[in-house]
């Protein structure tokens, strides 16, 4: 149970600003609005301010006793609104100021309102006590802070969703689902004249099956999930001089990496993020791969290397002009069993190599496209071919829920294995009280998906991890 004090916190950015809004809540939030605020006559309304009303004013320093001259004690002009519990977000009294946006006069605000009873508030403690006064469950509470750091409009569709309760609606279904065959078990169990059993494996294993989808539809979910959040980590090898740099540059649209005709002039990664219709690139550049003797230079191959196998996606640039040779199958041979593009770049020069050329050794699945750096050839097609590399047009649809968290993850294919084991109990005749060990498995599983199973570390783990204000 958290502590019932009364917390404060600057609730918008410590940045100058047209507004800041230092946030209170607690047991004594409307109390301690009252000592700081004044209207412009100087009069305190606020203990009888109607709830969800905005208020003109002033806000005034803690020292200010109510008797002396209060306009010696102003800090700022404010807006301030009164939000009474239940109707508030935390559940509890809560009371906003909003003043004008600089950092020392939010500061000076803040530890006024500290000063007259208030602590600072931990990082996500205001969501913590809207979670724990049951304003929203916990898949909500971390879309809260999935759409504060969304990077991406397809991130934020999905945190949205999230944030309506879309994921705790299909849990909770699952879970209602789940619950009513270990009732009806039970029951047949401990009335067995009434409740009879006959037949029940055949339902049962039917709707296992619709469960069993359902999930599988879930947990595949999150891998465009995860790249919806977080971006494509994208990596660019090749040869010396195939056109890397020249690529990340076209690419970023500014000359972010060094390009000459001096093969190994790339040594060291170079890491930029570019918006790729909505979704995030995390592209890396790396040193050309070859055989050297320079030690630096040899560092910078392992490091193209390192990058390239964890990697969501290789662009692996082919300089057409030349034909391809040993560093080039030492290339080819490490990507096996990833998602590549092969840029067969170049392509505005005599070409040495050509598409068939590199059909017959690169990976089956892997596309080719010829591009030219001089005249952006290829580029459009290389940008529309991520797109349906990785969400095969699944972007498109705003209804689609979309996995992101991998907590999530990990819980629905725990509830994914459970049900799987009641299958198993069930082909090997197992009696049914094995079934409902497995399904209650599954039940609490998709239970701390929306909080109704957690315990304090994991609660402390995830609200640790929101920022100061929320």
């Amino acid at each position: 149970m958290y502590r019932k004090d009364t917390i404060a916190a600057i609730a918008t950015g410590m940045t100058e600003s047209g507004i800041g809004i230092i946030r209170i809540s607690g047991g004594e939030a409307v109390e301690i609005g009252s000592r700081l605020f004044r209207t412009s006559t100087g009069k305190d309304i606020l203990k009888s301010a109607v709830s969800h009303t905005f208020h003109y004013g002033y806000a005034v320093d803690s020292s200010y006793s109510g008797y002396e001259n209060w306009k010696d004690y102003i800090i700022d002009e404010v807006m301030i609104v009164v939000m009474k519990a239940p109707r508030s977000y935390t559940g509890e009294d809560t009371v906003e100021i909003q003043c004008h946006g600089g950092i020392l006069v939010m500061q000076k605000i803040l530890s006024a309102v500290m000063d007259s009873g208030a602590r600072l508030a931990e990082p996500g403690e205001f969501s913590k006590r809207a979670f724990l006064n049951g304003k929203m469950d916990l898949s909500k509470a971390e879309a809260v802070m999935d759409v504060i750091h969304s990077q991406n409009e397809y991130a934020l569709r999905s945190s949205v969703n999230q944030l309506k309760g879309r994921l705790a609606e299909k849990v909770k279904s699952l879970r209602d689902q789940i619950l009513y065959e270990i009732a009806f078990i039970e029951s047949a169990l401990d009335d067995p004249e009434h409740i009879s059993l006959d037949g029940y494996s055949d339902r049962l294993y039917e709707k296992l099956e619709n469960l069993s989808d359902i999930l599988v539809k879930l947990i595949a979910s999150a891998d465009n999930g995860k790249l919806m959040k977080e971006g494509i980590n994208t990596v660019i090898i090749g040869k010396p001089n195939a056109g890397k740099s020249s690529l990340l540059n076209t690419l970023v649209g500014e000359e972010r990496a060094i390009v000459t005709d001096v093969a190994g002039t790339t040594r060291d990664v170079l890491q930029e993020t570019i918006k790729l219709h909505g979704i995030n690139l995390n592209i890396t550049d790396t040193a050309g791969i070859r055989s050297t003797e320079d030690k630096i230079e040899r560092i910078g191959v392992e490091k193209a290397l390192q990058y390239a196998d964890r990697s969501d996606l290789v662009l692996y640039v082919v300089d057409g002009s030349v034909e391809l040779d040993e560093n080039d199958k030492k290339i080819i041979s490490m990507l096996k069993d990833k998602k590549v593009i092969v840029l067969l770049n170049k392509s505005d020069l005599s070409m040495v190599t050509e598409e068939e050329d590199l059909k017959n050794v690169i990976p089956e699945g892997a596309v080719i496209i010829r591009t030219s750096n001089m005249d952006k050839r290829g580029i459009d097609e290389l940008e529309e071919t991520i797109k349906e590399m990785f969400f095969k047009g699944c972007l498109k649809s705003s209804n689609e829920l979309v996995i992101t968290n991998i907590r999530h993850k990990e819980a629905l294919q725990e509830a994914y294995s459970s049900l799987m084991l009641v299958k198993k109990s069930m082909d090997e005749n197992m009696p049914e009280d094995f079934y409902s060990i497995d399904l209650m498995s599954a039940y609490g599983s998709l239970g701390r998906i929306i909080g109704e199973a957690v315990d304090d570390d994991l609660m402390e783990e995830i609200f640790s991890k929101f920022c100061l204000g929320k």
